[in-house]
């Protein structure tokens, strides 16, 4: 016998061990979604880090500046131009490594910026929008994930 006490719930409201595995695997999955959900916010954050630091002028203009995904088949210049942020300043793409740095010679990111003229590397595994939600996970080392820097007129 493990001593525990079959009728004694396990927390409040939980009424067998089935049920308690099956609150653990709702939580599993929220944890999950939650972690997609983090490292896709921070993969934009970091883009917009990198727009900022990708134009001659740090981002001017009375408007805040904006940070598109960016379409594989198409250019940013183009892309920019359908928005009402018409003018492309960038294209920016980045990609991140995973953990804390442990020494200042540990390479934690890479980048890259195509210009806006042209659609760049066409490759769709660096198209956000094309990709699964949980590409951000699981597409670790592949590739980099691409943006449109783009300003208001």
């Amino acid at each position: 016998s493990s001593g525990i006490n079959a009728e004694w719930p396990l927390r409040p409201g939980v009424k067998s061990e089935l049920e308690a595995k099956k609150e653990v695997e709702v939580l599993r999955n929220e944890v999950s979604e939650i972690q997609k959900e983090m490292a896709w916010y921070s993969l934009h954050v970091a883009a917009a880090a990198a727009c900022r630091g990708s134009t001659a002028t740090g981002g001017s203009g009375p408007h805040g500046n904006m940070v598109f995904a960016k379409e594989n088949t198409e250019s940013c210049a183009t892309q920019c131009a359908k928005t009402i942020y018409s003018i492309c300043d960038a294209d920016v793409s980045i990609q991140g490594t995973v953990g804390k740095a442990t020494s200042y010679t540990d390479q934690v990111g890479m980048f890259y910026n195509y210009g806006c003229a042209t659609a760049g590397n066409t490759n769709v595994k660096f198209d956000e929008v094309k990709a699964d939600d949980s590409a951000i996970l699981e597409g670790l080392g592949i590739g980099f994930y691409r943006f449109c820097c783009c300003r208001y007129p």
